[in-house]
């Protein structure tokens, strides 16, 4: 059966609002240097894209996107989530065409168990922070991937804010990185069903 895996780049306190923030994408090579999303990031991302023909984005996230990646040279992402199935979830039609993309609607717990009946691999969840704090809360994300840079970020939204009660994680396998980051893998303590 398909998972519901969860990919979401933090702050080593939790701020998931600006990616380039924890791992900024330009940097001075005469200047002291920030996080980077190093070789080993890069090669936790590919493999983790690599198991996924499908993603769930938030409308707010899809529009976003896809007025910036059907443009962009930064991989191996932008032909990921280019090429892949797009679901996002809308109580409106898309406006903007990009790709293989449908509005899914309802319940989420609808929503992910049909997407899970249908034939594939995982699929994934990125970006998307509304959307991923409310799978996490109803107990719907089988596999949580974080990127966590080494740094202390005070602005943002939290990814956990929100949760309604404790929810025990199994680790599966903390990587170091070059840079300082970490890539974490959980999975929920009880098997999502």
């Amino acid at each position: 059966m398909r998972r519901i895996v969860a990919y979401v780049i933090t702050s080593l306190d939790g701020s998931v609002d600006d990616p380039t923030r924890c791992f900024p994408p330009d940097v001075d090579p005469d200047k002291p240097q920030p996080p980077t999303f190093d070789d080993v990031l890069i090669e936790r991302e590919t493999a983790l894209i690599g198991q996924q023909d499908a993603v769930l984005l938030g409308r707010h996230m899809y529009d976003e996107w896809a007025r910036y990646w059907p443009t962009s040279d930064e991989q191996p992402f932008a032909d990921f989530i280019n090429g892949v199935t797009k679901y996002v979830v809308s109580s409106t039609p898309l406006t903007t065409q990009w790709g293989e993309a449908e509005a899914v609607q309802g319940p989420l717990a609808d929503i992910v168990r049909d997407l899970k009946a249908l034939p594939g691999n995982d699929i994934g969840v990125h970006g998307s922070i509304q959307l991923a704090q409310s799978l996490l809360a109803e107990g719907l994300v089988d596999e949580l991937h974080l990127a966590v840079a080494p740094v202390l970020d005070p602005e943002g939204r939290r990814l956990f804010d929100g949760l309604p009660e404790l929810q025990r994680l199994t680790l599966v396998s903390a990587t170091p990185t070059p840079g300082g980051a970490l890539w974490l893998v959980y999975r929920p303590a009880s098997p999502v069903s």
